[in-house]
């Protein structure tokens, strides 16, 4: 069985535990408990989504049960595993984001060493620690998936296969374009696809201009338009893009916290790239995508080393002057904007 929304050779995480989990969906042969974990909420939700509808394919809500958060009662739900299915030869019991791999479940990892075997667990966490008993519990009597984010070659490629899936072709650029847009988050990446889809409805390429014309751009990516805007010296357009978020009601300290963490990437791309360092490499050290670095050098040129690390300062003094009192959030932004997008302004 595919998922719905992917093409399963384009997904490079999981490996072959996610193969397993695939495999086990076509075959009906089921381990008793599944875990699943990670930052990639998309992929994580699909699998869950999935394996649930498998293991409850009539969706008999006799033997289903659904728990969630962090203030479950672990005798409740020992109690309610040791229940025999009803008319059944299968109960099945979701538990999303319970903590249980993160703090102490001692009473509920000594209950996994024995499950009924009527009883099909799946846990969906954000978080694990892979010390915890719990986790070594489903690790001796299940089977471990985890989601991370996928990387950029892979999501163009995922991005790529679905528009081609609908008659749609894209060039490598303007994949890029649409995550630099979008974000790597791949929930947001699959909704601004469907909209290209259906912008282009009749149309076989997909270009620049429709992605700029239709696609959501993400808060950290308006903070980095801003960002390439100060850098340009295009101060005009630096403030209005200041205050467009405003208007959309972005708190003035989180804008000035992501500047500063743009500043500093900026400023470390620079330092690297003097030492020697290949774009992919710096990629790797950021953590960000390849594309994300080439941004960032580009903006780099405008600024020489000292100059950033200045800016840096300069963003954290300012937040400890709003922090203070001595100057209002709003206003210690445009200060900054107006004084790093002055024609050739140094640091003090």
């Amino acid at each position: 069985m595919k998922l719905p929304g992917y093409d399963g050779k384009y997904i490079q995480t999981g490996v072959q535990i996610l193969k397993n989990i695939q495999e086990d969906i076509k075959s009906g042969k089921f381990k008793q408990v599944y875990l699943l974990y990670g930052e990639e909420a998309y992929l994580k939700q699909q699998y869950k989504r999935n394996l649930v509808k498998a293991l409850n394919p009539d969706d008999d809500t006799m033997n289903f049960a659904r728990y969630e958060g962090k203030g479950i009662d672990i005798r409740e739900l020992i109690s309610l595993f040791d229940t025999m299915p009803f008319f059944a030869d299968r109960r099945t019991v979701l538990l999303e984001d319970t903590g249980f791999f993160k703090n102490k479940c001692e009473e509920l990892a000594d209950y996994m060493k024995n499950l009924p075997d009527y009883l099909y667990l799946v846990f969906c966490e954000s978080e694990v620690d892979k010390r915890s008993r719990m986790y070594k519990a489903v690790k001796a009597c299940g089977s471990i998936g985890e989601f991370k984010q996928q990387d950029e070659k892979t999501l163009m490629r995922w991005a790529a296969g679905i528009l081609g899936k609908n008659g749609r072709k894209i060039t490598q650029r303007d994949v890029e374009l649409l995550l630099s847009m979008t974000g790597t988050d791949m929930g947001n990446l699959r909704m601004e696809l469907e909209k290209l889809i259906s912008y282009t409805e009749g149309r076989e390429v997909v270009t620049a201009a429709d992605i700029q014309a239709v696609c959501t751009t993400q808060t950290t990516n308006k903070i980095f338009d801003m960002v390439r805007a100060v850098t340009e010296k295009n101060q005009k357009r630096a403030l209005d893009l200041y205050y467009d978020l405003l208007t959309l009601r972005e708190p003035p300290m989180r804008i000035l916290f992501l500047l500063a963490k743009q500043f500093r990437q900026i400023c470390l791309t620079k330092k690297l790239s003097q030492e020697g360092l290949s774009q992919t490499e710096i990629a790797s050290k950021l953590g960000v995508p390849s594309f994300v670095v080439r941004n960032l050098a580009s903006c780099a040129r405008s600024y020489t080393v000292e100059e950033l690390e200045n800016a840096v300062r300069d963003f954290v003094d300012a937040e400890e002057a709003v922090k203070t009192g001595t100057l209002g959030d709003v206003l210690s932004v445009e200060l900054l904007i107006v004084k790093y997008s002055s024609a050739r302004t140094k640091s003090a």
